[in-house]
């Protein structure tokens, strides 16, 4: 089993930045990267970046250039950094890690959320 826990959300003005953080305990060697979903009211939960424990990255097109995840991996830790927030980046977001099988990034373990509000 992993533990993820996050952190760092918050209500911000449209063009602020936060940085959610969060941290992996458990049985890390049984995965292979880290990521970030998000949920918003009425939509389904999407995937906003992934980073692989060797260090590829995936984002999402709607947040490229203005988001940027990375990972400590001494810190079993990833990051999200948000930068030129905007009020349809509201959402609930949520950690997530897992394997790779059979050519798929499988998100197996999720942390408990944490809201980002993005005021206009």
């Amino acid at each position: 089993q992993v533990q993820l826990v996050e952190s760092g959300g918050g209500l911000v003005q449209a063009g602020g930045s936060l940085r959610l953080s969060c941290a992996a305990s458990g049985s890390i060697g049984s995965i292979n990267h880290m990521g970030w979903y998000r949920q918003a009211p009425g939509k389904q939960r999407e995937l906003v970046a992934r980073v692989t424990n060797g260090g590829r990255t995936n984002t999402a097109d709607s947040v490229k250039g203005r988001f940027t995840i990375s990972r400590d991996n001494a810190k079993n830790t990833v990051y999200l950094q948000m930068n030129s927030l905007k009020p349809e980046d509201t959402a609930v977001y949520y950690c997530s890690a897992g394997p790779y099988w059979s050519g798929t990034y499988v998100a197996r373990y999720w942390g408990q959320g944490t809201q980002v509000t993005v005021s206009s």
